[in-house]
């Protein structure tokens, strides 16, 4: 089974994005790595508190087959991240699989990854993935290649059946 970097904000990241994701990829036997900007217990939209395991500092993309950014408003504190951004670039690189859902396919588009792919975002932001150079769709959850978008929390679940399901069949591309 696969390795799977999730990373959440410190404060403020959906509920439903992370532990329902965290769900179903877990259903499929999954091994769960949790990172961030704090390395102590972080707290969700509903204040619920997660363990941090490493922080993204300490994060090396070629150990993971898959990086999942969770979403809610704190999300908003990756989006020019310089380590946030990399690790999306070298997931992409390494041909691996790069997965965003709510806000946080921002940090996708402000890392470069999105131009020419089509993606979905929160309703607020889809402006960004189109100046990003996106082709942005309304659907809830979009695969093209190996990255993979939804657009918010009533999808969680749905986007990590998708993520477990490219996994399983390999990465094609949709080009």
């Amino acid at each position: 089974m696969a390795d799977i970097l999730m990373v959440i904000a410190p404060e403020g990241f959906r509920d439903e994005e992370y532990f329902h994701v965290r769900e179903e990829l877990e259903k499929s036997g999954h091994k769960i790595v949790i990172a961030s900007l704090e390395d102590t217990a972080v707290s969700s939209v509903e204040k619920k508190e997660v363990v941090v395991d490493l922080l993204i500092s300490e994060v090396d993309v070629a150990d993971y087959d898959v990086l999942v950014f969770c979403g809610g408003p704190g999300t908003d504190i990756y989006f020019e991240n310089e380590k946030a951004l990399e690790m999306c670039y070298q997931i992409i690189e390494q041909g691996k699989i790069l997965a965003a859902i709510c806000i946080a396919p921002v940090i996708l588009a402000n890392a470069g990854v999105l131009d020419g792919k089509r993606a979905t975002v929160w309703e607020t932001q889809k402006g960004v993935l189109d100046e990003a150079g996106a082709i942005t769709s309304d659907s809830h959850v979009v695969v093209d290649g190996q990255i993979i978008t939804a657009d918010g929390p009533s999808v969680a679940r749905e986007f990590g059946v998708k993520i477990s399901e490219l996994l399983k069949s390999g990465i094609k591309d949709e080009d």
